[in-house]
């Protein structure tokens, strides 16, 4: 099982394989740096930092099928009501994890850098 799915860049790309080669560079680029710096928020204690950075992601977690919108509600939960603080840091955890490995696929399956 791969480790992202690109049914729906696929889709929004028409067949257009240098329009998805762009979509997945642009991924690969702004996803580890809002990563780090969601964690960084945390560890921090940043809810509002947090949840910028988690919201912001959502969208592309969303269309390379990463399913990690339960850990993005998580932290949207805690920034937003104060709640299931306990739980953020095996979210963000999840998410490292999960894109962490999505990067190393993705660059690996398209040979970029």
């Amino acid at each position: 099982m791969s480790s992202y799915n690109l049914d729906e860049v696929k889709e929004m790309a028409g067949g257009d394989d240098d329009f998805m080669v762009v979509v997945v560079q642009t991924f690969l680029e702004e996803i580890p740096p809002d990563v780090a710096a969601m964690n960084d928020a945390i560890e921090n204690d940043n809810p509002s930092l947090a949840y910028q950075y988690a919201h912001k992601m959502k969208p592309n977690l969303q269309l390379f099928g990463l399913n990690l919108m339960e850990q993005i509600k998580i932290i949207e939960a805690w920034s937003k009501h104060g709640q299931r603080k306990d739980e953020v840091p095996e979210a963000s955890a999840a998410i490292t994890k999960k894109v962490d490995v999505a990067i190393i696929a993705l660059k690996r399956d398209f040979e970029l850098e």
